[in-house]
């Protein structure tokens, strides 16, 4: 009988060491693991400092849109109850898609004004720069009230006055300094490089760009006003 006593007790000391040594085993695994994990962190830490960009941005990076070829079929444009220019967008195998504001860019503001418009969403401060939702290769690819909705968000964006007369041209201190008449009304605007700040387009249209980024046009050099012609030739 004793020599069964003390087996037993053999047995639960045994045991004991067992679960003592199988949790010691876990908590060192858990506390590798724990390591292992501040580890990983780090060199992600220190990998978003390398390439200077927050959680957030890296996060958008991954999860950048393709854009897409927009169409009639596809995709529908209207304002918004607070009259911003909207847009629903239908892909297959995907759901349906409500950007409650869209941005409107033209790829080709002079030579394709109509063509290739760009169609993205707008930038924030967070993401940075809208991404491109897709293209509309031709507007007029969609009916009249698209068009006209369309437009009137372009003609806003790229708002460019028609040039009517120029009453002087002074320099000063390396700058051009143009008083004109436009179809927005009397104005003086600078230009820092006149040579480069008139461009003769393929269809004769002169367009002048000034420092503030501002844009300008004459329509028909043939018909404009002939002294005002005559004051800006040198740069054409």
């Amino acid at each position: 009988m004793a020599q069964n006593t003390i087996t037993n007790e053999e047995k639960k000391k045994a045991a004991a060491e067992a679960a003592d040594a199988k949790q010691e085993k876990k908590e060192k695994a858990s506390s590798e693991e724990i390591e292992k994990l501040k580890k990983e962190s780090e060199e992600a830490k220190k990998a978003l400092d390398e390439v200077g960009q927050s959680p957030d941005e890296i996060e958008a990076m991954f999860n950048k849109r393709e854009s897409v070829d927009l169409t009639p079929a596809n995709c529908r444009f209207y304002r918004s109850e607070g009259g911003l220019i909207s847009m629903e967008l239908t892909l297959p195998e995907k759901e349906v898609e409500q950007f409650e504001r869209i941005v409107v860019l033209r790829s080709f503001p002079i030579s394709n004004p109509d063509e290739y418009i760009s169609i993205r969403e707008p930038s924030t401060r967070r993401r940075g720069n809208g991404a491109e939702i897709g293209l509309i290769r031709n507007m007029h690819d969609f009916d009249e009230a698209t068009v006209k909705l369309l437009n009137e968000e372009l003609d806003r964006r790229y708002f460019t006055p028609e040039l009517l007369k120029i009453y002087s041209l002074k320099e000063k201190f390396g700058y051009l300094y143009c008083e004109a008449e436009t179809s927005a009304g009397r104005i003086t605007f600078v230009l820092n490089n006149p040579y480069s700040n008139f461009r003769t387009l393929e269809d004769r249209r002169v367009l002048i760009s000034d420092i503030d980024g501002n844009a300008f046009m004459i329509k028909d050099p043939e018909n404009f006003d002939k002294a005002s012609l005559k004051k800006i030739e040198i740069y054409l």
